[in-house]
């Protein structure tokens, strides 16, 4: 994994450039590398993996018109290697990057669809005056861009664009209201008016000063009916082997992270059928009060034993100090997801050991693992309840329940699930996701008028994807909130926090579940086949059953997060009122002040579970504090 900064502007200095790649060197501790031309600089950071003693970057092709900054891996380098010899094209490394670049040589920008990995990187075509830039189909590695100073700037993460004092600072009101709703910013947005995201399966061409951006991939949901369960488990499996064997292609130690679920212990699984030697395995649990946490540790435990793998397990106290701002300067923008924290620990244990981990993050996507799929599910029967029994009777009473003592979501979710399930199929998936209930979010800024736009332009965003025309069928179809994660939730969530906490600790990290032909044969299997009898990831679960405990198999699903929700209202609630203090929040006046203390006072009292709201507040502010105000 890697890192890397350029710039297209007049007078282009070499201390600025390497200043702003040296920002980057957690993601590339093994060498550092520059390019100038004129206008045009490129720095890179490089954390060897394949080809260690060659391949430093950039690199260039064979007459030095052409150079590449990469940051990614391509599984299937060497079959296109071979084709590229073939044509004529004269290697000087072994490794990955090279064969991009000669990739482009042969096909020009079309040379993406020939790729097959995790990868974002820019090529400077000196001869054409033209930057390419590319991001992998599924958003998997981060790539950010943005114009100022009549000029133009990429790179890996924020913090190198960010390090010019006089790049703008501003605030974008819409991505600030996506974030309240979401817990992340969604789509091309940023938290800066002047830095965007290219999105997943999209490049940009720069030339004359001005770019253009586009699409080359995109994920279909068309099922076919006509095949049997057998054909779809022999070749979802079939796929996700092939694609676990070509993921742990590396020269440096390698492992894995076992949560205990079913799509990291399936990897494990995978992985030591086709290794010769143990493999690495890193799993975490929590301390202190947990209250209705589920610790896996015991179910990774089992599968560790299975496949007698190198074990090591770890336990995060709630006592964190000082992570809060570390988390918040890994994003250099506002991320609410708190498996941050946890991230974060099993990142930093698991590259005490190895330098590559492979991991289980797509699984839910592809088989339809989370509880908000079989409530969408189950939305179309309470829709068939008369409207003045539903908003009369059922509502009231769900609403008036308060929440378990232990902090578990079970009632909480019900009331998710009774405020929105009636709604149409787009809306009520977008509530059953929204961190603000429909209540408060007409009083949640201080302005409320001028920021309800912004929310409706989220929800216009989120259901444009839901209704895409990539997915066939009726709008009530599973499909429809599989689709619209994969392109929101996967890669601004959990491919980023994973990206970001991974190389905090200068470690790669591999999801196999995102090889995109086994995405795009997943799209296949009817949704039937992927929840059914009420049992989530039902084809998954009969695929591995032969290579998995049982128990591993038919335990309740935690996911990879904290007791967030007990530590809020005990370890953490002194830091939490100090964040959230009414003179931190007059530093911006975003926030209303009176909804933000409903907020806390029902969490803390149990009336309502507000624990991923809070946590967005804290770290709203936390990133206030640091990037804006600065004080």
């Amino acid at each position: 994994m890697c890192g890397f900064y350029g710039i297209a502007a007049p007078n282009v200095a070499k201390d600025f450039l390497e200043a702003a790649t040296d920002t980057l060197a957690h993601r590339g501790p093994d060498a550092a590398g520059y390019y100038l031309d004129g206008h045009i600089g490129l720095g890179h950071r490089r954390l060897s993996i394949i080809d260690l003693a060659g391949s430093d970057q950039p690199i260039f092709n064979e007459d030095r018109s052409k150079c590449i900054v990469f940051n990614g891996e391509i599984y299937n380098y060497a079959e296109l290697r071979s084709r590229l010899v073939a044509l004529g094209h004269r290697f000087t490394t072994h490794g990955d990057t090279e064969t991009i670049l000669h990739a482009y040589e042969e096909w020009g920008e079309s040379c993406v669809t020939h790729l097959s990995g995790m990868f974002a990187f820019a090529i400077w075509d000196a001869a054409d005056r033209t930057l390419f830039l590319a991001r992998d189909r599924l958003g998997i590695k981060p790539l950010f861009y943005g114009e100022y100073r009549k000029g133009f700037c990429f790179a890996s993460e924020m913090k190198a664009m960010l390090l010019d004092e006089q790049f703008p600072r501003g605030i974008d009101e819409q991505a600030l209201a996506g974030y309240f709703m979401l817990s992340y910013i969604p789509g091309e947005a940023t938290i800066y008016p002047g830095i965007r995201k290219l999105l997943p399966g999209h490049t940009l061409t720069w030339r004359d000063g001005g770019y253009s951006t586009r699409k080359y991939w995109d994920l279909e949901f068309v099922p076919d009916k006509g095949k049997t369960e057998d054909f779809f488990i022999r070749g979802s499996m079939d796929l996700l082997s092939g694609a676990v064997d070509s993921h742990m292609i590396s020269e440096v130690p390698l492992g894995a992270f076992l949560s205990g679920g079913l799509d990291s212990s399936a990897i494990v699984a995978m992985m030591s059928k086709s290794s010769a030697r143990p493999v690495n395995t890193f799993c975490m649990g929590f301390g202190g009060d947990v209250g209705g946490y589920l610790d896996e540790r015991m179910y990774a435990r089992q599968v560790a034993d299975r496949y007698a793998t190198r074990h090591r397990d770890f336990e995060v106290l709630p006592g964190f100090e000082g992570l809060v701002e570390t988390i918040v300067r890994a994003f250099d923008e506002p991320f609410a997801d708190d498996s941050a924290i946890p991230s974060y620990f099993v990142c930093k244990i698991a590259r005490e050991n190895v330098t590559v981990a492979l991991s289980g993050l797509g699984g839910d996507e592809a088989f339809a693992g989370y509880e908000r799929y079989l409530g969408f599910a189950l939305s179309g029967w309470l829709r068939q309840f008369p409207a003045v029994m539903l908003k009369g009777l059922i509502q009231p009473l769900v609403e008036s329940l308060p929440e378990r003592n232990n902090g578990h979501y079970t009632v909480n979710h019900m009331k998710r699930f009774v405020r929105s399930a009636a709604l149409a199929p787009d809306d009520c998936y977008l509530g059953f996701i929204n961190k603000i209930k429909p209540g408060m979010r007409s009083v949640f800024f201080a302005d409320p008028e001028h920021h309800d736009r912004h929310f409706a332009s989220c929800r216009d965003l989120m259901c444009g994807h839901f209704n895409s025309a990539n997915v066939s069928g009726r709008g009530a179809s599973l499909n429809r909130p599989l689709y619209c994660d994969i392109k929101t939730y996967l890669p601004e969530d959990i491919l980023c926090v994973t990206d970001r906490m991974s190389m905090q600790h200068s470690l790669e990290v591999r999801v196999p579940f995102l090889d995109h032909k086994f995405l795009e044969f997943c799209a296949t299997i009817p949704e039937e086949m992927k929840l059914r009898f009420m049992q989530k990831k039902y084809l998954m679960k009969k695929a591995v059953r032969s290579l998995l405990p049982k128990e591993v198999i038919s335990h309740r699903k935690q996911g990879f997060v904290g007791p967030m929700t007990r530590w809020l209202k005990k370890d953490l609630k002194p830091f939490v009122l100090e964040t959230l203090s009414e003179g931190n929040l007059r530093k911006h006046n975003l926030l209303n002040c009176a909804t933000v203390r409903t907020v806390l006072d029902e969490h803390f009292s149990g009336r309502e579970i507000h624990d991923t709201l809070i946590w967005s507040m804290v770290i709203f502010q936390t990133w206030y504090n640091l990037y804006i105000d600065r004080r």
